[in-house]
């Protein structure tokens, strides 16, 4: 790779940009475990639903990432997300392979989709943007009218220690051809009172020859065990039955007041439960 000195287009000031508006470099960070999540999520629904169907659905599907991994494995899979240029992007991904699935604009609270689904995940955080009690409670409603009893929601978080005083990191580098990106996301000591932590993301990228910095800075409503229990206890038609954590092993369940990235398997009850 060639020094910095010898590239064009460098900029010393991040650009002030929504990470969600550069949908293929946003795919390239988080495309990594695609596979495993896939196989985890297959596996969950045979482990931990009692329906047989393969209907799947996606609050917030982004990039498509998974929308396509659920497609390839034969699952009739629907999704909805708010970023447009998220959901230009996941479309374009399925056509190139030839795939179908249902995408829909709009947000995780409405969810405003026909049909009953098997099974349901969202695995990276995205819960988090719901910065009311409000709107969490119903996001999980309309999670519980879409599912049939027995199916299930995977929803995977990072939950917060509220005595934390220090920034937290996480880095990520990849490539894809002659584009190199870097990812930093950092996050600030979360505000108890509030409810809430400060979030910033840089990317790097490095493209033909040339290099520029985004910046994305947003809010997380934020969450320990209880505060997540109790939420979701507000909906009395689903139980929590298992949670993993963000290697994806289904042999290893882990504490929800225990850890740090908590992957929740919730199953909708039987009607007359």
């Amino acid at each position: 790779m060639s020094s910095p000195k010898a590239k064009t287009g460098v900029s010393s000031k991040p650009r002030q940009v929504d990470w969600y508006d550069t949908p293929r470099y946003y795919d390239l960070v988080f495309d990594e475990d695609t596979a495993l999540e896939g196989f985890f999520l297959e596996q969950a629904h045979q482990l931990y639903g009692s329906s047989r169907g393969r209907r799947c659905l996606e609050p917030a599907c982004g990039s498509g990432r998974l929308v396509v991994e659920m497609a390839r494995r034969e699952w009739k899979v629907s999704g909805n997300d708010i970023s447009k240029p998220m959901l230009a992007y996941a479309r374009a991904r399925l056509k190139e392979e030839n795939l179908k699935a249902r995408l829909l604009h709009g947000d995780m609270c409405e969810l405003g989709l026909k049909g009953r689904f098997d099974l349901a995940h969202c695995l990276v955080s995205t819960f988090k943007y719901l910065d009311t009690e409000s709107k969490a409670r119903q996001h999980f409603t309309r999670i519980a009218d879409l599912l049939v009893p027995g199916g299930i929601y995977c929803l995977g978080m990072h939950l917060t220690n509220y005595s934390r005083t220090k920034y937290e990191r996480e880095r990520w580098v990849v490539e894809e051809g002659a584009t190199h990106v870097t990812c930093n996301i950092q996050a600030w000591p979360p505000l108890a009172k509030e409810r809430k932590e400060r979030m910033r993301s840089r990317m790097r990228i490095e493209e033909n020859g040339s290099e520029h910095t985004q910046e994305t800075n947003w809010w997380f409503r934020t969450y320990n065990g209880d505060q997540l229990r109790r939420t979701i206890a507000q909906e009395k038609r689903l139980e929590l039955v298992a949670v993993h954590d963000f290697q994806y092993d289904l042999n290893r369940t882990v504490e929800l007041d225990g850890g740090f990235d908590v992957l929740l398997v919730l199953r909708r009850k039987p009607d007359h439960a």
